[in-house]
């Protein structure tokens, strides 16, 4: 079975006849400890599957939205990011491109706890994929060119992150500190795994207000 074959089998298991239209094939998949028959094959390229992964972490297939959440993370656990940024599903036999509106997955609930004695920020996506921020699964901010909100990410996998919600970020915000950083700037941050994450800009203190005159004094 293999990404571009299998769609009659996936339709023949949809529970509804709109789900069997609109679910693609699952990726192709060697029974554990079954050799290879003969030779390896080179892969496949399809060039461009018709699937789209929109903002809100939803899978579309022929811009109908994928509604079997073992199926969406069968697709999940193939996806691979490419040097010149695109996404594609991989296997040893195929690939094929896919479109991801921002990023692949998102994270959706944080929480805090100890790891050897450090304090660590893990996260859940909405595949049900924990991570850990560390070096390897780093959080950045970026700023919206248009509206200028921030737009936090957390590592996943290599070349693959997780859009942090905005319920998430502000979570994060209650609980960042203050740091100096080494050109000078005061940031706010959030420690894990013995890294710093800046997130934030801290802001600039208030003037002080200027002291009222007493009352029948002269302008």
């Amino acid at each position: 079975m293999t990404l571009g074959h299998a769609e009659k089998a996936v339709n023949h298991g949809a529970t509804t006849p709109a789900a069997r239209r609109s679910e693609p094939p699952p990726p192709a998949a060697r029974p554990p400890g079954r050799p290879a028959a003969g030779p390896p094959r080179a892969r496949h390229d399809h060039g461009t599957f018709a699937i789209r992964i929109a903002r809100d972490g939803t899978w579309y297939y022929r811009g109908s939205p994928i509604n079997r959440k073992e199926l969406v993370c069968l697709f999940a656990s193939v996806l691979r990011r490419e040097a010149d940024g695109s996404y594609v599903l991989e296997t040893p036999a195929e690939r094929g491109r896919i479109e991801v509106e921002d990023a692949p997955f998102v994270a959706v609930e944080m929480w805090w706890h100890e790891c050897a004695g450090r304090s660590c920020v893990s996260f859940r996506t909405n595949l049900d994929e924990i991570v850990t921020a560390d070096a390897d699964h780093p959080i950045r901010v970026a700023v919206d060119p248009v509206s200028r909100e921030p737009r936090p990410y957390v590592t996943v996998r290599p070349g693959l992150e997780a859009r942090i919600t905005r319920a998430v970020f502000y979570e994060m915000v209650a609980r960042a500190r203050p740091e100096r950083m080494a050109d000078g700037r005061e940031v706010l941050g959030l420690w894990s795994e013995g890294v710093f994450f800046p997130i934030d800009e801290v802001p600039p203190p208030e003037p002080a207000a200027a002291p009222l005159a007493p009352a029948g004094a002269a302008p």
